[in-house]
């Protein structure tokens, strides 16, 4: 299996992965196809985002905001019992086209990490599929 490994450097960060991901696909003989990318952490989660200046921030106190006043029963560590949650509903995983071994991304689409809970060093499972 190949793997990305990146470090998150904040608590909360909006991490754009998109130039790791296609410096990836660079490297593989499929010339287009199907990236599959997963994320083996639960505070986390991967998706694709608009990356002007503070819509990162935007999406985190979104998604800061979900599930507020509840009282969690996370037996670890209740604090961050959001953090599981909220890098569940993102997800762990992603699939996207890719074309002469680049991502097919719309105008101002960015492939994200979402980190709900650093500084981490992220693992992503990279797979590549041809596709018809």
């Amino acid at each position: 299996m190949n793997r990305i490994y990146l470090k998150t450097t904040q608590k909360k960060q909006v991490l754009d992965i998109t130039l790791d991901v296609n410096d990836y696909l660079a490297k593989q003989s499929l010339d287009s196809g199907l990236c599959y990318l997963f994320l083996t952490h639960t505070t986390a989660g991967l998706t694709t985002a608009d990356m002007d200046p503070g819509t990162d921030l935007d999406a985190l106190d979104f998604i800061a905001s979900l599930g507020a006043g509840i009282k969690y029963r996370h037996p670890h560590d209740p604090s961050h019992a959001t953090d599981h949650i909220n890098g569940s509903l993102i997800g762990p995983s992603i699939m996207l086209p890719f074309e002469a071994r680049k991502l097919v991304l719309g105008q101002w689409q960015k492939v994200v990490l979402i980190e709900l809970y650093g500084p981490r060093d992220r693992e992503i499972i990279v797979s590549t599929v041809a596709a018809s």
